[in-house]
């Protein structure tokens, strides 16, 4: 089974490199030195990882025949492609690859559907679910643990607690709505900024290889 592991950026300096969008939560092992990819377009690949480092928090590859910057710039945009054996899972418990989850039913916690997977955007902050509902519409939904909270593969299905407006964006409208009504008027203490609040600001991102 073939996935897509990476899409080359812009060239990096002038002996060839590039940067790289990785898609992929095993680089070490889908983009190590010696790797030979397929490409999208094909006719550009199949491309042999030589070296790879970190630059400023992004990754560099060098492939072999590439030695100018002109050569690297003319891959911008090409898609990696790695050969995966359908049955290799990931070392992590709590991780899953693209294809373990494309075509997943979407449904809530009571079993009301939402939709199917179709597509997963791995970002720089997070993963996303791209779920076709029933009328062909298209949602959103970040794979984090405070919304997705079961990937069933036997089941084939991701069970999901969206917050409100995350499904329905009328419920987004209705919710605003209340903060309105429920903000402190005259005579009520509001609390501003300067004071202390708690709870946790940041998300973790699960995805996928």
């Amino acid at each position: 089974m073939q996935l897509v592991v990476a899409r080359i950026g812009r060239a990096h300096g002038i002996k060839g490199e590039v940067t790289v969008e990785v898609r992929t939560d095993e680089p070490e092992l889908r983009l190590g030195p010696g790797a030979v990819l397929a490409t999208e377009p094909a006719a550009t690949g199949p491309l042999t990882i030589e070296a790879g480092r970190v630059h400023s928090g992004r990754l560099l590859l060098r492939f072999e025949g590439v030695r100018d910057r002109t050569a690297a710039e003319a891959l911008r945009n090409t898609l990696l492609i790695a050969e995966v054996d359908p049955e290799e899972l990931p070392e992590e418990e709590d991780e899953f690859y693209d294809h373990q989850l494309i075509d997943l039913d979407v449904v809530l916690a009571d079993g009301t559907g939402i939709g199917r997977i179709t597509e997963i955007s791995h970002l720089p902050s997070q993963d996303l679910f791209i779920v076709e509902r029933p009328d062909g519409s298209e949602v959103m939904i970040p794979f984090v643990e405070e919304i997705v909270t079961e990937i069933d593969l036997e089941e084939q299905r991701a069970v999901i607690t969206p917050p409100p407006g995350l499904i329905d964006e009328s419920e987004a409208v209705i919710a605003s709505a209340r903060d309105e009504d429920e903000a402190p008027g005259a005579g009520e203490e509001a609390h501003g900024a300067g004071e202390e609040s708690s709870g946790d600001a940041g998300e973790a991102p699960r995805g996928d290889g």
